[in-house]
């Protein structure tokens, strides 16, 4: 299986530290506010990624944090806390704002078809952790305390411009609203504020330095190395963690391990989704979120395969007339999955052509997650006359466990309670010619239900080409 390394800018042959296992590291959301469809992109290629992983042998260690407390507005050490911001403007206590929007976001993801991680570990209950880490670092002479915060003094780190490949000259230039004439140089970042910079903060612990609380870098470096062990296999995030969050991770982290060795043997990261030529940012109030694409009649998995549509390492231009087409392929996909005839795919035997088909699909997935070329031959196997439908539906069941669409959630599938209930309520609608309402219950059978109604001159007939959302 090959990936692509953000750390050698390269394509290499993933191979884990400890045959047959994998630890996985991914950079969680922020819980101030609905992660935006472009948050999400990211968590459906680490998605798919783990089911990648898991399907080529693997016994993957999923551990994803839930940052509550320590992200300031800016990446790096500007601004407030946004949790106290989204508490203020919300007039809820952060407590509060994180636990809504953390449940806001696993819900998402589940209807997104992405996993639940094995761990989920936020950063609120693990400050003994980052202050321990706080101390060895200063143990080591690699962080020092001034004015009761704690900074991370990057010249003692030789390594700190290689990762993002940053021009230390240029680095994160300083206006002077960001100034702090607390560090000994800016580009130093911090490791634990206390009151001296953030007075009004409600989230605080005791710590050595004071009352306070972590910086955002620390926390994923604690949590990782807690759960993972002082090396992880593969760590994943967005292209906007390279140049500070990451970077910072690897200085914090790789200054605890004998010299010269590497935290990550592998980075990974997902490109930008822009809006009309910017990247989407939910941090100035722009963010379209999964809510308001299923308003808009969009189902969930219909964005699952927009996205899967694209490499992950693409930056993708959304539009809801690219969004549009893609559910309408989707729908199709599953309609042609309905239609398949002959018995339940186990057991089918393999042909010389569906082996075939297989082996292009895997190909395709074990280079970098190829997901357009994957889609593309699941396609080619609908298509392919040459197979026998119990066979076309075996090769999608197994494709399907790594691209999540559920291809085969609505095979077979009875109509509910409800469903016919609605089904036979529009049929009476259109025997008394209330076309009004007859279109109405027809785009509540597909945009509710996945349901789509065809009306021949023999009645009306129905195939279910999504899952209910």
């Amino acid at each position: 299986m090959q990936i692509y390394n953000t750390a050698t800018r390269s394509l290499e042959t993933f191979i884990p530290a400890i045959a047959g296992k994998v630890g996985l590291y991914t950079c969680g959301p922020t819980v101030y506010s609905y992660a935006h469809i472009g948050n999400l992109r990211t968590y459906v290629f680490e998605d798919v990624l783990r089911r990648m992983l898991a399907r080529e042998g693997y016994a993957v260690r999923h551990v994803m944090n839930v940052t509550d407390v320590g992200h300031l507005q800016s990446d790096a050490d500007s601004g407030d806390d946004k949790m106290m911001v989204a508490a203020l403007r919300e007039q809820r206590s952060p407590w509060e704002i994180a636990q809504f929007y953390e449940a806001a976001f696993f819900r998402h993801a589940e209807m997104l078809g992405i996993m639940r991680p094995h761990v989920v570990a936020r950063a609120t209950e693990h400050i003994p952790e980052m202050i321990a880490f706080v101390e060895k670092l200063m143990a080591l002479g690699f962080a020092y305390e001034s004015g009761g915060n704690v900074y991370f003094d990057v010249s003692k780190f030789p390594r700190y411009a290689d990762f993002a490949r940053l021009d230390m000259k240029g680095a994160r230039a300083t206006d002077r609203a960001a100034f702090d004439d607390l560090k000994r140089s800016q580009v130093d970042f911090a490791l634990w504020f206390s009151q001296s910079k953030f007075p009004n903060q409600i989230m605080q612990w005791d710590s050595p330095w004071g009352r306070g609380f972590p910086g955002w870098h620390i926390e994923c470096s604690a949590m990782a190395m807690k759960y993972l062990g002082e090396k992880l296999d593969i760590h994943c995030g967005g292209v906007d963690h390279i140049p500070v969050h990451h970077t910072n991770e690897i200085a914090q982290s790789e200054s605890l391990l004998p010299d010269g060795e590497t935290w990550v043997n592998y980075w990974m990261h997902a490109a930008f989704l822009t809006l009309d030529q910017e990247k989407m940012a939910k941090s100035r109030g722009d963010s379209l979120t999964l809510d308001r694409l299923v308003e808009k009649g969009v189902h969930p998995l219909a964005y699952r395969y927009f996205l899967l549509t694209f490499h992950y390492r693409t930056t993708l231009r959304f539009s809801f007339e690219a969004l549009e087409e893609a559910g309408k392929a989707y729908g199709n996909m599953l309609e042609k999955m309905q239609r398949l005839q002959g018995p339940d795919q186990g057991g089918f035997p393999q042909s010389r052509i569906g082996a075939e088909w297989a082996e292009a699909f895997w190909q395709a997935m074990g280079n970098d997650l190829n997901t357009p070329r994957a889609l593309s031959i699941a396609w080619s196997v609908l298509g392919d006359e040459r197979l026998a439908d119990p066979e076309k539906r075996n090769l999608l069941h197994g494709f399907d466990q790594v691209l999540g669409l559920n291809l085969l959630d609505a095979v077979g599938k009875a109509l509910s309670a409800e469903e016919r209930d609605l089904v036979d309520q529009r049929q009476a609608a259109r025997l008394r010619k209330d076309w009004v309402e007859s279109d109405r219950l027809r785009d509540v059978l597909l945009h509710q239900h996945g349901i789509k109604v065809n009306d021949t001159s023999s009645g009306a007939s129905w195939v279910r080409i999504l899952p209910a959302s």
